[in-house]
């Protein structure tokens, strides 16, 4: 059992090392509310945590039907019995008083408590005004990644095949729509090739813009273990700021933001250059490697070096430490996915493992990694702008297998286009052509960018807003409707982390008040709306998880993410599984792609791919030519400049990120003690040699402006590159320490104020790190400001 007296100073807790191949060492992490001790608990009820996407399995103590602690469990292989500061201080804020409990109206310009009946009766009747006076199309739903996945599979069904809708999208658009992208285009599917447990054998890993130890924690404690073991890897780390992951580094590549595919076409130069190239492997599972050699014949280290301002030397020696590697383990996370040129960022890294043959071996991984605890959910639902099962949109036979199974026309599956994505959602919204917004469990008041745009949209007279949440956010401020919903610990369901390891989360208390689970709304919605298949039976036809479950067995057969072989009794009491599982993989799959590519063909793959510069969709003939045989695409991609670049009047990169105390904007963790007296305001971080070239220090109240808003906040200098400014994204307007919001032409708190409306062309995903800013002094810093925790700083 972990020792460790403070996981707030010290958030990865006691070292247990061990060698490569051997197994990770368990240890048991457990918190308990102050005055109880484990013999006083009443009972331990399963299940997973729902505050980043690591995945980590834990069981929750309830006493005298309440939750009362958690405790890591030690026989699961994601994280072994541990837990990280979020997962043992977070689930006080199911407890908070300020829960909402009954549903709310908007009656004279004013939210008041309502009841179920008629808060449900005015969607309902909302919705099928607007299905008869302007079509489905006028109806969008924009969800989370923190919901289960029975809920999303749900909201799926109902928003496609129901309304008939094509605008259904996730806040995973801000996090993971890159990732799945990439996947999509490398490999033609979704679906994370490598493990968790290539960390145990890796001799090399590299992190991509993902600072591991704020983001997952008990993933980084794996790898310290390793590091502090005996022949630990070698690592490698392209991050702006001088974190954690940094200091353990071998080599620490700092480039300038927007960037990206530079750095990564000289590292691939380096390494066709000094012939590291597994051609066995590619020509026998690959296309496409002739034209990505062409691509960065050109790209040197010394080239890079004059984009990225990182010494040519480090990248040399970057790429030999890549390219002698013999067993490489590759993350990739906010750092490339919020930046410019995301995608065919993120695709190069895809591109360093097929040119040196790094996939489907123990410590061969690649890992395009999620943000949120089930945003892997969203995408194999279909809750995030694709089709459930990963089918393709542009395949006729596949929404003809969809229709089936749920026994409805292919005609009334929308997929005369794309999946309409988040930003492009908001965008009919401000325009006027959707008329009613559905939002579960997420915040766009505070987490899309140029907020004063997003709160004129949401607070438009002829858009009706429905807001379900734990509490009253400032999105459900801005609502007609607000539905008082369960959490984790009140429901149950499945969640699938990012290597792809489903788990389950019981029920372990009721939730408070009238607050029902997410799925039992979305059911009672379709039910009221009488939703019929095409022989006029229900269309929806289960009634609680297990039996949602089961539904989504039936549609993800046969697909990659197939979970025919999984059940709620073979993920109760052990260790969760990763998918693929079936009747031939009963134990879960490790590694996909073990013997080739093995969903990329032009009948099975869930995409044909993008123009990575114009996002425009192949189309199926011209995948089927390039790729007759479904082999992994190897696809180069050219350098251009950042869309905003600095400027005389805004001479710094901005860029924004997370906090390991806190998740997404702070609706639970601000709501624990121990994690918002960690970092209860937003700060600012610029060099010392930035500071001190205008005279500023750590502490003073600076203001960070841009061409859209501006945030104040106190100054930290740290170790990031010069040139640069970061903001964590987590702070909103409601949590003030006045509790009031300031005014709308004064500065705030949330960072998202300044942050620019723009976007990947390929996954449609906001680009946070882009914009160009200044930061000027409002005020000295008092002699009791500027303490702060001590830890990595803020991810990427």
């Amino acid at each position: 059992m972990d020792t460790s007296a403070d996981r707030i100073a010290d958030p990865w807790g006691a070292r247990t090392p061990y060698a490569p191949g051997t197994p990770w060492p368990s240890r048991t992490d457990t918190h308990l509310r102050a005055g109880i001790a484990e013999p006083d608990v009443d009972r331990w009820v399963q299940s997973a945590s729902l505050l980043h996407s690591n995945g980590d399995a834990m069981d929750i103590a309830v006493r005298e039907g309440r939750i009362v602690g958690v405790r890591g469990r030690a026989a699961d292989r994601v994280n072994r019995g541990r837990l990280g500061p979020k997962d043992l201080y977070g689930w006080q804020a199911n407890a908070s008083p300020d829960r909402l409990t009954r549903p709310l109206v908007r009656e004279n310009g004013r939210l008041v408590e309502s009841d179920w009946d008629t808060a449900m009766g005015r969607i309902t009747a909302r919705a099928r005004h607007l299905l008869d006076d302007k079509g489905p199309g006028s109806i969008g739903f924009y969800t989370t990644g923190q919901l289960f996945l029975e809920e999303y599979y749900t909201l799926a069904v109902l928003a496609r095949a129901g309304i008939g809708t094509n605008h259904l999208d996730g806040n995973t658009r801000l996090c993971t729509a890159t990732a799945a992208e990439a996947l999509k285009e490398t490999f033609g599917c979704d679906g994370q090739p490598g493990s968790y447990e290539d960390i145990d054998h890796a001799d090399t890993v590299a992190l991509f813009g993902h600072n591991m130890a704020e983001t997952q924690t008990v993933l980084w404690m794996r790898l310290l273990d390793r590091l502090e073991g005996s022949d630990p890897p070698r690592l490698v780390c392209v991050d702006p700021r001088y974190t954690h992951v940094a200091r353990r580094a071998d080599v620490h590549l700092a480039p300038r933001a927007g960037t990206n595919v530079a750095l990564l076409n000289a590292l691939l130069h380096e390494i066709i250059r000094t012939g590291r190239v597994d051609r066995a492997y590619v020509d026998a599972h690959t296309v496409g490697f002739e034209e990505l050699a062409a691509a960065v014949e050109e790209c040197t280290p010394r080239w890079a070096a004059g984009i990225c301002d990182v010494p040519a030397a480090q990248i040399e020696r970057a790429a030999e430490i890549l390219g002698t590697a013999e067993r490489l383990l590759s993350t990739v996370l906010q750092g490339v996915y919020q930046s410019h040129q995301a995608t065919a960022a993120a695709v190069q890294v895809n591109n360093l493992h097929l040119v040196r043959g790094m996939l489907g071996r123990p410590g061969r991984g690649l890992l395009q990694m999620n943000g949120q605890p089930s945003a892997e959910n969203t995408r194999e639902c279909g809750a995030d702008g694709d089709l459930p099962g990963f089918r393709n949109w542009q395949n006729d036979q596949h929404v003809a297998e969809l229709a089936a199974v749920w026994n409805v026309n292919p005609e009334t599956i929308p997929h005369y286009a794309p999946p309409t994505h988040a930003m492009q959602i908001f965008r009919y919204a401000e325009q006027g052509s959707l008329r009613m917004l559905w939002i579960t469990g997420t915040n766009p008041a505070v987490s899309l960018p140029e907020l004063s745009r997003i709160r004129s949209i949401l607070a438009q007279e002829r858009l009706f807003v429905v807001a379900q949440d734990l509490f009253l956010t400032e999105t459900a401020q801005l609502a007609d409707v607000v539905l008082p919903a369960a959490t984790w610990g009140e429901k149950t369901g499945t969640l699938t982390n990012a290597d792809r390891t489903v788990h389950l989360s019981e029920k372990a208390v009721e939730p408070p008040g009238e607050a029902r689970a997410d799925l039992d709304i979305f059911l009672d919605f379709a039910a009221r709306m009488d939703f019929r298949d095409k022989d006029d039976g229900p269309l929806i036809t289960w009634h609680d998880p297990e039996s949602a479950f089961a539904a989504w067995q039936r549609c993800s057969a046969g697909r990659p993410c197939d979970y025919t072989g999984l059940d709620y009794d073979r993920l109760r009491g052990g260790s969760g599984i990763q998918w693929p599982c079936t009747e031939q993989a009963p134990d879960g799959t490790a590694r996909l792609y073990t013997d080739g590519i093995a969903y990329a063909h032009p009948d099975t793959c869930e995409s044909y791919g993008k123009d990575m510069v114009t996002g425009a969709s192949m189309e199926p003939v011209e995948y089927r030519s390039l790729n007759p045989d479904g082999k992994a695409v190897i696809k180069a991609a050219e350098y251009l400049p950042p869309h905003e670049d600095t400027s005389a009047d805004y001479p710094l990169q901005l860029i924004t990120g997370r906090t390991v105390y806190h998740f997404h904007t702070r609706t639970k963790t601000a709501r624990a003690p121990e994690l918002n007296a960690a970092a209860p305001d937003v700060w600012a971080e610029i060099s010392p040699a930035e500071a001190s070239a205008q005279g500023l220090a750590d502490g003073d109240l600076v203001q960070v402006t841009t061409p859209r808003g501006a945030v104040r906040a106190r100054l930290r200098t740290t170790a990031i590159r010069d040139g640069m400014v970061f903001l964590p994204f987590h702070y909103g307007y409601w949590d003030t320490p006045a509790g009031h919001r300031p005014p709308d032409d004064g500065p705030g708190r949330a960072a998202n104020e300044t942050t620019i409306t723009d976007w990947d062309p390929v996954s449609k995903q906001p680009l946070f790190k882009t914009g160009a800013a200044r930061v000027t002094l409002v005020a000295r810093r008092a002699s009791d400001t500027g303490t702060r925790t001590e830890t990595a700083g803020s991810s990427t």
